[in-house]
């Protein structure tokens, strides 16, 4: 994935004449309107934050502009709406439209802009000294700066859990945590997050990490943290395929887990990709005639790739040979690409009201944990990335049993049994909630689904402490893997909503799978794998080039 939607030719797009001409006269209309009122002193103040300023209120001639740019944006959504196309087709063209319309916003230029003008005058300049400032330092860092990074540390502020690195691979460290209890269940929680970023998304401030809420609820917690390969590697990670991934990482992880609790399974979660990374490998597992977990947990994971929402507009077969002639042979997926992907899915929250603060009126922006790791991008090996984006996003092989292969092994979603807690986050872009859902239709396994508020991230990063958002549960549904139904919103149908965090609903249900409670063991790791270095480790440090 990247910025460029694709690489074949231009489309001819089209609009009905008497809808084009019923665009043109509601805005011939509403221009007249605005022109009439802005002669008057009669402009509404507006509620666009971006317009929402006083030095925008107060200058008739910036109001108007700011008023017929969001004028201009309607007609032109209308027109993206009428276009005689397919659908996939239209997406592309909202998308397009989109990027264009919010890059030229009159509050992203300087001349336009009443507010960033004003900063300028109120400081005598230095808002324009120190916005070049923050210029220059981001394209020296090759990204827009979020968050005052400053204020960050690995290991100091944020992934404090206390632990230790009990292995580690070309791959991965594995971290095992300190118990926080006296006593712990049985089976141990093993835990893959994506590897297309940081793990300490799920670790990020004692106050809302979710790997120290499960260690406080009595759990054995072991966690992968991903390398993060960089160019001048010399030990062939850029040629690390998907099949290294599920063997050589998430299996692998599991095998230590196992060993040191000796628990002949242990409980696993995934998220985001990582969710989808450890269902194939428990794929390839039982191909071979293994079963190495006792439940599976998936958070905003992806196992049906059929709807794809937003990131659907990167996917075409020009684009994957692209990356196949690319990266498919060896190499790395920049992070950088990846990061830029995502910011533009939301380009007026993640690039240009940065642009605007830091740049034009020369702020610093505040600190802020969950944006100082938004910024913290990882690379990927070419042939995994390639791999991925080919059979997952383009073809969909996972759902279709056999038709991805692993390590030469066909791989059968649907042969998986174990019970299944599967999240999904309401309004969440990445991974659309009822494509979480479909998951849900491969897994042959009691299942409990439930539906969070929010989005990709704080969807799942959602404490109880804070006492926030809610989730949708359907009790009666699940228990036996079989009455699930095909339609996510008949399942909704039958759902309640309840107040609060999703965590101790996942906890009291993990319990239920997780065996007795035993005394907690002090020392980490055992005499075959010994701590290598304390947690959060050497791997989660290194920074994308």
């Amino acid at each position: 994935m990247n910025a460029n939607l694709s690489a074949a030719g231009p489309i001819p797009v089209s609009v009905a004449p008497e809808i084009l001409a019923d665009i043109q006269a509601e805005f011939s209309r509403e221009w007249q309107r605005l022109c009439d009122d802005a002669r008057r002193g009669a402009l509404a103040p507006l509620t666009d934050r971006r317009f929402a300023g006083d030095a925008w209120a107060a200058n008739g001639s910036h109001l108007l502009l700011a008023h017929t740019y969001l004028l201009s944006a309607r007609a032109m959504q209308r027109m993206v709406d009428a276009a005689q196309v397919s659908e996939p087709m239209r997406a592309r063209l909202r998308f397009s439209i989109m990027q264009w319309v919010d890059a030229l916003s009159p509050s992203n230029f300087l001349a336009l802009n009443p507010d960033a003008q004003q900063s300028i005058v109120e400081s005598a300049g230095r808002a324009l000294n120190e916005g070049l400032a923050n210029l220059l330092g981001d394209v020296k860092k090759g990204r827009i700066t979020q968050t005052d990074e400053s204020q960050f540390e690995i290991g100091r502020n944020v992934a404090t859990t206390p632990g230790e690195v009990v292995f580690e691979n070309r791959l991965f460290q594995l971290i095992q945590y300190a118990p926080s209890t006296a006593t712990v269940h049985e089976l141990p929680l093993v835990i893959v997050p994506p590897n297309i970023n940081k793990f300490y998304i799920l670790d990020l401030q004692p106050e809302n990490s979710f790997v120290r809420h499960a260690v406080e609820q009595g759990y054995t917690v072991f966690l992968i943290s991903w390398r993060n390969p960089v160019a001048s590697d010399t030990d062939g990670v850029d040629h690390a395929t998907w099949s290294d991934y599920l063997d050589d990482a998430v299996l692998q992880a599991l095998r230590v887990a196992s060993d040191i609790t000796k628990q002949p399974k242990v409980n696993a979660l995934g998220f985001c990709v990582g969710g989808t990374m450890l269902a194939s490998a428990l794929a390839l597992a039982e191909a071979r005639g293994e079963q190495p977990v006792a439940s599976l947990t998936l958070l905003t994971s992806l196992l049906d790739f059929h709807d794809t929402g937003i990131l659907d507009v990167f996917v075409d077969e020009a684009h994957a040979l692209l990356r196949d002639h690319q990266l498919g042979s060896g190499g790395l997926m920049p992070g950088r690409d990846l990061a830029t992907t995502f910011s533009f899915l939301r380009p007026n929250e993640l690039v240009w009201n940065y642009v605007v603060g830091n740049y034009l009126k020369g702020q610093k922006p505040p600190p802020f944990d969950l944006l100082f790791w938004n910024g913290d991008s990882t690379n990927l090996p070419g042939p995994f990335f390639s791999w991925y984006f080919r059979n997952t996003y383009l073809e969909n092989n996972l759902k279709v049993p056999g038709r991805a292969q692993a390590a030469g092994m066909p791989l059968d979603l649907t042969r998986l049994t174990m019970p299944a807690y599967i999240f999904g986050s309401r309004e969440d872009h990445i991974v659309p909630w009822v494509s979480a859902y479909a998951s849900t239709q491969l897994l042959r396994g009691p299942q409990r689904f439930v539906l969070g508020a929010s989005g990709h991230i704080a969807g799942v990063v959602n404490p109880p402490a804070k006492k926030r958002r809610s989730y949708w549960v359907a009790d009666k549904l699940g228990q036996t893997g079989h009455d699930m139904p095909g339609d996510p919103n008949a399942w909704f149908a039958q759902s309640t909503e309840n107040p609060g965090s999703w965590w101790p609903d996942w906890t009291a249900w993990l319990s239920g799978h997780s065996g007795k409670q035993v005394k907690a063991r002090t020392k980490l790791g055992n005499a075959k794998y010994r701590p290598i270095e304390p947690a959060p480790g050497r791997y989660v440090k290194v920074r994308a080039a």
